[in-house]
């Protein structure tokens, strides 16, 4: 959790620290006045996304680019943490199985021991309760299994949270673009098509940013919760056959 809070903090002074740069950068120069009178040149899409960022205004604008940057960072985080959890199943278990054909419980358990993931988290436990009983291993494989599946699903509340902050973020945004739209209207007097253009257009631009965000979250969540759904169905599949391979070496080692 403090970890948390210091990426949110870092990610917070970074974002106002952007906004008031990329405000200080689109205040015109006097070298730049004169060049003005110029054809202008086609925008770079940074140049793009910079003026947007201006028109939409940085006091709407950075709370939106706070939710993308702290939702990136969970979803790259996630990602690895996820890519890192996969485990071949199938290899482990046959050495498992070889292991306690020529070396018993603890060779098994060492094998575990020294392979990354949930999977062999889950085995380790099992294999450690091996001694008390095939039910007792069972209990334990499901109860250890539960605990693996929050680490899996660790951060993507955030993420969720995100998902639908950035959008209300950007109507209010909007909302307040409307307000401010109309109180110009009212001190010009006059209802000039330019004006209300000109006030709609940069107050939509913080629903923009804020859908433009939401979809991006929305698909890196999408893959993560179908990565977890994917190691869970394996750790599931993975245990079953655990299950079976200690059976199978009880009623050997009886002969």
């Amino acid at each position: 959790m403090k970890k948390l809070f210091s990426l949110i903090l870092v990610t917070a002074m970074l974002s106002i620290g952007v906004a008031s740069f990329v405000q200080a950068q689109n205040e015109p120069k006097p070298a730049e006045t004169a060049a003005a009178a110029a054809p202008a040149a086609e925008e770079s899409f940074h140049q793009t996304m910079k003026t947007k960022f201006i028109e939409g205004g940085p006091l709407y604008m950075t709370p939106i680019l706070i939710c993308f940057l702290i939702g990136m960072a969970i979803v790259i985080e996630r990602i690895i943490y996820l890519n890192m959890a996969t485990t071949n199943t199938d290899k482990l278990l046959k050495e498992i199985e070889g292991a306690l054909n020529t070396g018993g419980v603890e060779k098994a358990k060492q094998i575990c021991r020294n392979t990354k993931g949930p999977v062999a988290s889950i085995f380790y436990q099992g294999l450690d309760r091996e001694h008390e009983g095939i039910d007792i291993v069972e209990k334990s494989v499901v109860s250890y299994g539960g605990v693996m599946m929050g680490n899996l699903e660790r951060g993507l509340i955030w993420i969720s949270l995100f998902i639908g902050l950035a959008p209300m973020l950007g109507f209010f945004g909007t909302v307040v673009g409307m307000v401010q739209a109309f109180d110009a209207i009212e001190s010009a007097g006059d209802i000039s098509p330019g004006l209300v253009a000109g006030g709609i257009k940069v107050a939509l631009i913080t629903t923009i940013g804020g859908l433009i965000v939401a979809m991006i979250l929305q698909v890196f969540y999408n893959y993560l919760v179908s990565k977890i759904d994917s190691l869970v169905s394996q750790m599931e599949d993975s245990s079953i056959s655990l299950i079976d391979i200690l059976v199978k070496h009880k009623l050997t080692s009886k002969k």
